[in-house]
């Protein structure tokens, strides 16, 4: 496994709910590279449940929606907005047994739009999660103007 580095942190957009790690109340996610696969593994904190330790749907939801853009970041090379997340919920995820797994792959890419297909596993590895993401993806030069894309080798560390 490759890690992916976050070259956002110091930058405008340093201040990430699911990922940066200056977010007080956000959810610092790492991600790292396995062939096809982003993978994070997470650990969830007893303030995001809903009922009794179960993590919180939104919660989940906002997890595949985060790991997805990072797809669209490494595997598409650009940046780009949600436009549609439909999301399965097929066991439970608690908060306080430890590490979950997210892990996410590009399922299709086409001229404008990008499909994502995220999981979350429990502390057990058992499916709790799962959602098909569509992201409106922005031409590279338009993401690295705009959008402040940094560039696919910003991702990686220097060999």
């Amino acid at each position: 496994m490759k890690r992916i580095i976050n070259p956002f942190i110091n930058g405008d957009n340093g201040n990430c709910f699911g990922c940066s790690p200056h977010n007080s109340n956000g959810l610092k996610m790492d991600f790292f590279e396995d062939g096809e696969f982003l993978i994070a593994e997470w650990e969830p904190q007893s303030h995001l449940s809903g009922f009794k330790n179960v993590l919180h749907g939104g919660i989940q939801a906002t997890i595949m929606d985060e790991i997805a853009s990072w797809v669209v970041f490494v595997k598409c090379q650009t940046s780009g907005v949600t436009t549609e997340l439909n999301a399965k919920y097929r066991g439970t995820v608690l908060t306080d047994q430890g590490k979950i797994t997210v892990r996410a792959k590009l399922i299709s890419q086409e001229k404008k739009f990008a499909k994502i297909h995220t999981e979350i596993f429990d502390h057990n590895g058992k499916l709790g999660s799962q959602a098909e993401v569509t992201y409106m993806i922005f031409p590279q030069e338009m993401a690295k103007k705009k959008f402040e894309y940094p560039g696919i080798e910003s991702f990686y560390e220097k060999e």
